[in-house]
C-alpha cells in the first residue's frame, strides 16, 4: 500500500516584505491609464442602488434604476426575437429535435425552426465543439451572402472573421496597427471610450479628431486633416482612422459625401480604416451606407485610386433590432489587406481558439432571417418592425423633451441608440463641481443618479470640444415616465444653482 505523503506549507513574511506578488504600484501601467466611462463610477453606484431596491430599501427617493448608460437593450426589457430565441434552444439542446411533433404543436416552433437548428447543427456539430479560427465556415459564407446583398458587390469569406462581439474585433485590428508607442490612430471626438482604452493597452497614441456638433455631428476632413498633420509633425506614426457609422454617442449618421471624403483621406494618407458599422439597421433619417460599399464604387468610378485602401468593417448582434449583447457575436470583414499581413491576423485570433460558437450562430440568423412564406417570417417582421419603431417613438418623445428643457439642446436623432446632449449649466453648478474635484457633466450626471435613479454617461467619458458639457443617454428604456423624471431633475436643479 502506497504511503500518502502530505505536504504543509508555511509562508514567512516579515514587514520588508509583501504580503502579495501584486499590488496598484506594480501591475501594468498601462491598465491602469485606460478608462473606460459606459461603466465607471455612476454605473457601479446605479448598481449598488438597484441591489439596495431589490432587498427592499424604502430610503431611496425613486422605486427603479434605469441603466441609460449602455446599448443593452434587453436589460432594459426589449423582447428576444422568437425565431432567433427558438433556433438557439434548440441548438443548446439538440434532443429536443427528438420530437419535433412536440415542438410544433405543444410549443409553438414552426418547421422553418426545426430546419434551421438541424441545418446549423450539421455545419457546427455542436455549439459546445471548437469552431474554426475565423468562424465556422458555412456561417462566414452566409454573411458573405448578406454583405453581397447588402451593398451589390461580391464579399469573400476567407475575407470573414467572426468574432466575440465587435469589441473583440476591434481589440484584433489595433492589436494589428499598434506596432508601438509612437503608432497612433485618429479617433473622432466624442468617441466610444473602447477605442481610447484600448490604445491605452497598447501603450499607443489617440489622435483625436472633432465632430461638428452644429453639422449634425458630421465628419470635417479639414480638421482630420488638421489633426493628422499636427501629430505627425509631433513624431507621432498615425496609420488608421475609426469612423463609428451611426455614430457612437452621436447617433449621426454619415452621407456617401462624407464616406468619400474619409476614403480620399485614406487612399491618400495610407491610413488603414476601422469602420464600426454595428449600428446599421438602427438609422432614422436617410439610408445606411456601408464603408464597403462606398469604396467599391469609388474603385469602379476611379480605377487606381483607391486600390490600396485597407479597410476593416465592424458589424454586431448586440445593437439593431437583434439586442443580443450577452451571446457576443461579431465578425469583421477585411478589404485590400496584404495577405501576410491576414495571415497574421489569423494566426493572432487562432491564439484565442474561436469565437463563441454560439454567437457565431446568432450571426447566421441575424444576416439569414425567415423570408417570406416561411413559418416565422410574420411573426419575426411584427417583432422586428414593433422594435424598431418603439425605438424611434422614444428617441423623438426624448428629443422633444430635451427642446423644452432650459440649458440643453440636441441634435436632431439620425440613428444608433444615443442622444448626447449640449447642457449650459449655471456658475454655481459649475463652482459647487469644482468644490467636489469633478468635471461638471460629471456632477451633473450623479446629481440626477441620485435623484432619479437614471444613469448616463457625462460627456467629458467620451471627450467633447473644450469648454462645452454633454451627456449621452440611450433611449431603450420603455415607456415615458423616466423622461419625466429627467425634466422633473433638471428643473429642480437648474433653480437649485441659479
Amino acid at each position: 500500500m502506497a504511503t500518502q505523503t502530505t505536504v504543509s506549507y508555511t509562508t514567512t513574511r516579515t514587514l520588508s516584505t509583501p504580503a502579495r506578488c501584486l499590488n496598484p504600484d506594480n501591475i501594468n501601467s498601462h491598465v491602469k491609464e485606460a478608462k473606460y466611462a459606459v461603466r465607471g463610477e455612476l454605473a457601479v453606484k446605479a448598481e449598488e442602488y438597484r441591489v439596495k431596491l431589490a432587498n427592499g430599501d424604502k430610503s431611496l427617493p425613486f422605486d427603479s434604476v434605469i441603466f441609460a448608460n449602455i446599448g443593452n437593450p434587453q436589460q432594459l426589457d426589449q423582447k428576444p426575437i422568437t425565431f432567433f430565441r427558438q433556433v438557439l434552444s434548440l441548438l443548446e439542446n439538440p434532443q429536443l429535435l427528438n420530437n419535433t411533433e412536440a415542438l410544433r404543436t405543444s410549443f409553438g416552433y414552426e418547421q422553418d425552426v426545426i430546419d434551421r437548428a438541424k441545418k446549423l447543427l450539421a455545419d457546427v456539430q455542436s455549439v459546445g465543439a471548437y469552431s474554426h479560427s475565423q468562424g465556422a465556415p458555412v456561417i462566414r459564407q452566409s454573411i458573405a451572402k448578406f454583405i453581397e446583398e447588402r451593398d451589390g458587390f461580391p464579399a469573400n469569406p476567407q475575407d470573414l472573421f467572426c468574432c466575440a462581439g465587435a469589441s473583440s474585433g476591434v481589440s484584433t485590428i489595433l492589436n494589428i496597427i499598434c506596432n508601438g508607442p509612437q503608432a497612433g490612430v485618429l479617433v473622432p471626438i466624442p468617441q466610444y471610450p473602447l477605442y481610447t482604452a484600448t490604445l491605452s493597452l497598447l501603450n499607443a497614441q489617440c489622435v483625436p479628431y472633432l465632430l461638428e456638433e452644429q453639422k449634425a455631428w458630421g465628419t470635417d476632413v479639414t480638421a482630420i486633416r488638421n489633426s493628422l498633420a499636427q501629430a505627425r509633425s509631433a513624431g507621432t506614426d498615425v496609420r488608421s482612422i475609426v469612423v463609428i457609422n451611426p455614430g457612437n454617442p452621436t447617433g449621426a449618421s454619415l452621407s456617401a459625401e462624407d464616406i468619400k471624403n474619409v476614403l480620399d483621406l485614406a487612399a491618400e494618407e495610407k491610413l488603414v480604416v476601422i469602420a464600426d458599422e454595428v449600428y446599421q439597421t438602427n438609422v432614422f433619417e436617410g439610408e445606411f451606407i456601408s464603408f464597403k460599399k462606398r469604396l467599391r464604387q469609388l474603385q469602379q468610378e476611379t480605377p487606381g485610386k483607391y486600390d490600396y485602401v485597407e479597410l476593416v468593417s465592424l458589424h454586431s448582434v448586440s445593437k439593431g433590432m437583434v439586442g443580443e449583447c450577452g451571446h457576443r457575436g461579431g465578425y469583421f470583414e477585411l478589404v485590400g489587406f496584404d495577405p501576410e499581413v491576414q495571415a497574421q491576423i489569423y494566426k493572432l485570433v487562432s491564439i484565442g481558439l474561436c469565437p463563441p460558437v454560439i454567437g457565431q450562430c446568432l450571426l447566421e440568423l441575424m444576416v439569414n432571417p425567415p423570408k417570406e412564406g416561411e413559418g416565422s417570417y410574420e411573426l419575426y417582421q411584427k417583432e422586428y418592425n414593433g422594435i424598431s419603431e418603439g425605438l424611434h417613438k422614444r428617441a423623438f418623445a426624448l428629443y422633444k423633451a430635451f427642446q423644452q428643457m432650459e440649458g440643453v439642446e440636441c441634435q436632431k436623432p439620425q440613428g444608433a441608440m444615443y442622444l448626447f446632449p449640449t447642457i449650459t449649466l449655471p456658475p454655481k453648478a459649475i463652482e459647487a463641481a469644482k468644490a467636489e474635484n469633478r468635471a461638471a457633466d460629471e456632477f451633473y450626471c450623479l446629481r440626477l443618479l441620485e435623484a432619479t435613479g437614471i444613469c448616463v454617461v457625462p460627456g467629458s467619458g467620451f471627450g467633447q470640444k473644450e469648454n462645452t458639457l454633454h451627456f449621452r443617454t440611450t433611449f431603450l428604456a420603455p415607456g415615458t415616465e423616466w423622461v419625466e423624471r429627467i425634466v422633473k431633475f433638471h428643473s429642480e436643479f437648474m433653480a437649485k444653482y441659479k
